[in-house]
């Protein structure tokens, strides 16, 4: 075993805090290439170039409302009788110029004829067969909506790093573009380890159980962009684990479930140094979550996630998301955490950070009110799904009382 790793593996008192751990899976972490994809498929993903306008919005000067395109020196003074000389409709504009005591029946959307400088509204006027009479009322030049209201030609509008929403893929249409550059999906290989797992709807023996994490862990890399691929369960030998890494071998990100822990069946980290590839890290001052390791060679990232379903899950939530994120140029890449209020009081923590799965409660106003869930065991699932978002509860923190001051990461997977 290399010097370095098995100081790593060996100094029980060497672990790392959550802050530094994940500045050292996010460091010189390399961008995904950039492939162009239909506004249509574009949902989510994660723009790779700056986006900006083919054309002016509105390309001319448009009509606000239905009603009468005039020159507004023609109605300073009301009832002014107007000859109507044609009609501007949306996709149909007149060709014509309006001159003196002359009108345009108009509608919304459609182009101010050449001319005109203001709109009459339609509440405002009374057709008098082919004249128009503008009545009492206010001219308002703001019903024209100038050429360029919106944006102009070249302006650049959405910047690299932009998640593709509802609202910003209207606007790349709006601005002209059929097509979009995006990041490519990191493509993150997910490997389960242990002889005692069975795939979901297999039947159990009597010393097994169901694998379960990997699916979860999937869903949450879909959802942040990525491209999971589940290569299935490998077998505690070294045979095993190590076909399986070269299944994983077209991937930028690895993911081992299970295995990195100190016992004689986990295998991940002694494979890893078997194959040149050195340990960053192997133990994080967290709760639940102490086993992770964290390894990265000439073209792939590794975490070697706790075998545990909630330590699996919320490690993954903390370091594989934003890893994930940050291969794609999402600004969103890190832990976003926000302020809340204790609901029952909080006993003060260990030297381990401690990510404590909790319910949002019904509270009246100012930051959110939070209530840990009874049970904290890292190998139960259904109060994980229950929770809300985790409490995270600093290395050594007093105690909170009630209606204390705390801190949350809210659960989106």
């Amino acid at each position: 075993m290399p010097q370095r790793a098995r100081a790593l593996r060996g100094d029980a008192m060497a672990l790392l805090k959550v802050e530094d751990a994940l500045a050292r899976v996010l460091r010189d972490v390399p961008l995904t290439g950039i492939e162009r994809v239909a506004l249509l498929d574009a949902r989510d993903r994660i723009l790779a170039a700056p986006l900006a306008a083919g054309h002016d919005k509105p390309p001319f000067d448009a009509s606000a409302m239905d009603g009468y395109a005039v020159r507004a020196a023609d109605v300073a003074g009301l009832p002014a009788r107007l000859r109507v000389i044609g009609t501007s409709a949306a996709g149909r504009g007149f060709a014509g110029t309006v001159g003196a005591g002359e009108a345009v029946r108009i509608f919304t959307g459609a182009p101010v004829p050449a001319g005109a400088d203001a709109i009459v509204i339609q509440e405002n006027s009374e057709a008098a067969g082919d004249s128009v009479v503008v009545k009492a009322g206010a001219v308002e030049p703001g019903h024209v909506r100038r050429r360029a209201f919106d944006f102009r030609r070249g302006e650049r509008l959405l910047a690299p790093g932009t998640r593709l929403a509802p609202r910003t893929l209207t606007l790349a249409a709006a601005m002209g573009h059929g097509e979009v550059p995006v990041r490519a999906r990191p493509r993150v290989a997910i490997i389960a380890t242990g002889d005692e797992l069975v795939l979901p709807g297999s039947p159990v023996g009597a010393d097994q159980i169901v694998c379960s994490n990997p699916f979860g862990i999937a869903a949450m890399v879909a959802a942040a962009g990525g491209a999971p691929r589940f290569l299935g369960i490998a077998g505690d030998t070294r045979a095993a684990l190590a076909t399986k890494l070269d299944a994983a071998a077209s991937a930028e990100i690895v993911v081992t479930i299970g295995g990195a822990s100190v016992g004689d069946y986990d295998l991940v980290a002694p494979v890893l140094e078997g194959r040149g590839i050195a340990l960053d890290f192997w133990k994080i001052a967290m709760r639940p979550g102490m086993p992770l390791i964290f390894a990265a060679s000439s073209h792939q990232r590794i975490l070697g996630l706790p075998g545990n379903p909630v330590s699996a899950l919320i490690c993954a939530r903390i370091f594989l998301l934003p890893l994930v994120r940050a291969m794609l140029g999402d600004a969103a890449a890190g832990m976003a955490s926000e302020p809340a209020i204790a609901d029952i009081a909080l006993e003060a923590n260990g030297p381990r950070q401690h990510y404590a799965r909790a319910e949002l409660v019904a509270g009246s106003g100012g930051h959110p009110r939070v209530r840990p869930i009874r049970s904290q065991d890292s190998t139960l699932l259904a109060p994980l799904a229950a929770a809300d978002c985790l409490i995270v509860r600093p290395p050594d923190a007093p105690a909170v009382p009630a209606g204390g001051a705390t801190t949350i990461l809210r659960l989106d997977f």
